[in-house]
């Protein structure tokens, strides 16, 4: 027999072919995760906004701002279900979580059905493992304004004039 009448591939093909395949995954791999990660902060930046929302119309009601997110729906529904069901909540890889803000003041007699109504909030934001789940952290209060930095802990309110905003 003689061995140019054998078909078939060589060893030293197989392996090119194989080590192409590889290069290729290892690229998609990291593309899809790095899209998660965005997709991720994108879900997280709209909790922000959602929530800012819901202040407004909670305030509208109850003429402050509610101290917890459970409150926000307790008191009308004013957000989702998915980020009511605890304070914090964990979402979208972001642990999500709303509190009265250090400078806030509660109101004294807020009306029928609202209850620990504050002057202030402090919203935010802050990936469940930084360079996984997200790159950045985020923030907000009752100015609206959505501010983020690239650690693992939310800005805070003494920072938010240095903090770089959500455009």
């Amino acid at each position: 027999m003689n061995t140019r009448d054998v078909k078939g591939f060589t060893l030293l093909e197989l392996m090119i072919v194989v080590g192409i395949v590889a290069t290729l995954a290892a690229m998609v791999v990291s593309q899809v995760l790095r899209a998660r990660m965005s997709a991720n902060e994108a879900a997280a930046i709209g909790s922000m906004r959602a929530i800012n929302s819901a202040q407004q119309n909670y305030s509208q009601k109850c003429l402050g701002f509610a101290g917890d997110l459970v409150e926000l729906k307790n008191a009308g529904n004013f957000l989702s279900a998915d980020l009511t069901a605890a304070n914090p909540i964990a979402k979208s890889s972001y642990m999500i979580s709303l509190a009265p803000s250090a400078a806030a003041a509660a109101i004294p007699t807020p009306p029928a059905g609202c209850t620990g109504t504050q002057t202030n909030y402090y919203a935010s934001a802050a990936p469940l493992t930084l360079g996984i789940s997200g790159n950045r952290s985020f923030a907000t209060d009752g100015q609206g304004t959505i501010f983020y930095n690239t650690t693992a802990t939310p800005p805070t309110e003494a920072t938010f004039p240095t903090d770089t905003t959500i455009q």
